[in-house]
This record gives structure tokens, C-alpha cells and sequence, in this order.
């Protein structure tokens, strides 16, 4: 028996038809992208993590955050999100940020779970995450960690037609307790056939979602779930920062489940195959991304401790220090008319003439601790831009 078949399940609900769990993915044309995958993550997890973890921790959270909540509609920017992360939870009153709030405390539940020896996927996992992603949020029928159970009367559906059509999931609670416990089980059975955890991951997600078995939180619970799988398999911080992927190509992302699930009524070959090469594609580029900002946030950590060892040992004033410093805080660079319009500029030299001002500049330009660019804006000297101004002689 090879292996599509060995990682099939057909189950027969009570009133909404069979639902076949396929492999469904051309595993040798993805061959590559795994190992690309897999490479840029050896790399990543070489860099020196360990200085810049807490910084990089708390960047990840609030663009994956951010990205999960925006593609549910949520309607907070990320400086937004930002801030409602901060909040205490037993004080918070607008739904916005309690929606920010509950998918942090799901991030840190999955977190800590999958971080036990012998960790499994299971049904109270499944409902302990929408518990806290749907705690305190108001809605006519879903209970936080509750399955659904379509009355006759209403009926849900999925999707729009916009990206791909509307479907229609299973309806009936029996049925759909049925199809997660059988989700888990055929993950079991992924596993022990030894599929990548980076096609095992985004499976679960897609068959998740085609299941769709809270009222709310469905498309939350599912980038969690994937996320968590990842995390157990030793992949480090790309797993949730890849929600942020999911919004930049949302249309990719909402119309490839449409896709998958029509290209398996058909009885396509491998109809699984493009959400799988779509996630790839997704996390090897979040990898990349991430290990670009650990290599920045080095190249401030080194900044930081020279100029203030320059300070110390007098190779620079402390006017100049104050400048890098200003600059260090921002991150990006400013222009000079806003550097000379600052009130902390201004009283760095309120006793100081222009030549003071011009001679301390330009050390600093001539010691690489700054760069000024052809639009007169100055960046701090750990960011090259690509055309430098030459220092006058």
C-alpha cells in the first residue's frame, strides 16, 4: 500500500455524507520546497537568538496578532494592537481590544502546552484554544470551547464568492465531534507515516477549517492549531508569524481552501497540493524575514555598546552621543531639517554656534556612526543606505 493510500480516511457521518481525509499532495514535487523550508530554519536557529529572544518574542506576537485578528475583521492597526496587548484584561471594555487580548492568551495556552513532554493534539486542546479566543466576545449562538449544533432553522456556511464560492460544512454536532476526533486520529496516523510536520501542519488546518466546528473563532483556531504543530516539531517563532503571511496574500490564502476542497470532490490528483506549496512558500519567507530582524537587532546591540564605549573613552562628545542615541531610540532615519527643529537638538546646542553643530556631524559622518543620504535624512550608522553622501572635505 503506498503512502496517499495508507493516509487516507474515509468516515461516514450521520447526516452530512462521507468525509474523506486525504494526504492529497504531490510530496515528491515538494520536495524542495520542504528543504528549503527546513534550511533557511537550520539557519535561523544557528544566528544568535538567545541575545535579542525577549525583543524578537515581542515583535512576533504583535504582528501575528495583529495579522490572525486583521483577516478575522478586526479593525485595530498594529501600533493599535500594540498597545491593547498591554492592557489589563479585567479592566478592558472594548471588543476590539479584548478580540487582541483573548488571541494572545491562546498564543500563550498553545505555548505552553505544546512545550510538555508528550504533547499530542487532542479534542480539549482544540476547545481550550476557541475558549480563550472567544472568552467575553458576544455572539447569538457560539459557547467558548463548545462544538457547534445547527438548529434546523439555521445553517452555516463558509467562504463567499469572491474566493471560490460559498460551502456549506457539516451541520450536526454528532457529526461534527465525529470528524475532529477523526482529524486527530488521521493526523496520529500522518505522523506515524512520517510526513513532515511541515505538510502534516497546514493539512490539519485545511481539513479544520472545511470542518468548521465552532460557531466562532473558526479561522483563529485553525492558524493556532497549525502554529502549535510547528512548535512542537521544533520550528521557533516563523509558526505563528505566519499569520502575518496569510494577510499580505489573504485573497491566495482564502481562495486555495475553495480550491483544495472542489479539486478533491472532482477527484483531482494531489488536490491538497497548492494550500501545501502556498504554506511552504509562506513560512520559508517568514524564516528569512525573521532572521534578517535578528541580524538588525544584533547590528543595534553591537551600535549600542560602541558608541558607548566611544562615549567612555572620549572618541566622542557627549552632544554626538546624544544624537546616536536619539537615533539608536527611532530605529530609521530622520531628516535634518526634523533633527533641527527637535527641542532635545536644539538644547544640545543652545550655547553652541553652527560650526559646533557642523564640526560634531560631521565626525560622526566620517566615523560611519551616522550615514546622511541624497534626501538630507540621516540614519544610524548599523543601516547603510544604498547611496551615501559623500562627507565634504
Amino acid at each position: 500500500m503506498n503512502v496517499q493510500s495508507n493516509c487516507e480516511l474515509r468516515v461516514e457521518t450521520q447526516r452530512s455524507g462521507p468525509f474523506i481525509f486525504q494526504l492529497g499532495t504531490d510530496l515528491s514535487a515538494l520536495t524542495l520546497a520542504v528543504q528549503r523550508v527546513e534550511d533557511a530554519h537550520e539557519r535561523f536557529a544557528a544566528s544568535p537568538l538567545s541575545q535579542v529572544a525577549n525583543q524578537l518574542e515581542r515583535e512576533v506576537m504583535v504582528r501575528s496578532i495583529f495579522g490572525t485578528n486583521t483577516i478575522e475583521g478586526g479593525a485595530l492597526s498594529e501600533e493599535e494592537t500594540e498597545a491593547a496587548l498591554h492592557l489589563d484584561p479585567a479592566q478592558v471594555q472594548e471588543i476590539e481590544q479584548r478580540r487582541a487580548l483573548n488571541i494572545k492568551a491562546a498564543y500563550e495556552h498553545a505555548q505552553q502546552a505544546v512545550g510538555a513532554k508528550g504533547w499530542r493534539l487532542n479534542l480539549n486542546f482544540i476547545c481550550e484554544i476557541h475558549a480563550a479566543i472567544t472568552h467575553q466576545l458576544p455572539h447569538p449562538h457560539d459557547q467558548p470551547g463548545v462544538f457547534r449544533n445547527n438548529p434546523k432553522n439555521l445553517t452555516t456556511f463558509v467562504g463567499n464568492e469572491a474566493h471560490g464560492g460559498r460551502y456549506k460544512p457539516p451541520q450536526y454536532g454528532g457529526d461534527i465531534k465525529l470528524l475532529m476526533e477523526k482529524l486527530i486520529e488521521w493526523h496520529d496516523t500522518l505522523e506515524a507515516a512520517g510526513i513532515s510536520p511541515l505538510i502534516r501542519a497546514p493539512l490539519v488546518h485545511l481539513y479544520y477549517e472545511l470542518i468548521h466546528p465552532f460557531w466562532d473563532g473558526n479561522g483563529r483556531v485553525g492558524r493556532v492549531l497549525e502554529a502549535s504543530l510547528l512548535q512542537a516539531a521544533g520550528y521557533r517563532y516563523a509558526p505563528f508569524a505566519i499569520a502575518r503571511y496569510y494577510l499580505d496574500n489573504i485573497d491566495s490564502y482564502f481562495t486555495l481552501f475553495s480550491a483544495c476542497r472542489k479539486a478533491a470532490d472532482k477527484h483531482k490528483p494531489e488536490p491538497n497540493t497548492p494550500f501545501i506549496a502556498f504554506h511552504l512558500e509562506g513560512m520559508r519567507v517568514v524564516i528569512n524575514k525573521l532572521h534578517d530582524r535578528v541580524n538588525s537587532l544584533i547590528a543595534m546591540l553591537l551600535y549600542e555598546s560602541n558608541i558607548r564605549r566611544l562615549l567612555d573613552e572620549k572618541g566622542i562628545n557627549v552632544r554626538q552621543y546624544s544624537i546616536l542615541s536619539q537615533l539608536l531610540a527611532r530605529g530609521s532615519p530622520i531628516s535634518l531639517e526634523e533633527i533641527r527643529q527637535a527641542p532635545w537638538y536644539g538644547s544640545l546646542y543652545l550655547k553652541r554656534n553652527d560650526k559646533t553643530r557642523q564640526r560634531d556631524l560631521r565626525r560622526l559622518r566620517e566615523m560611519d556612526l551616522v550615514f546622511l543620504d541624497y534626501e538630507e535624512r540621516l540614519w544610524p550608522g548599523y543601516i547603510r543606505p544604498q547611496q551615501v553622501k559623500s562627507v565634504s572635505k
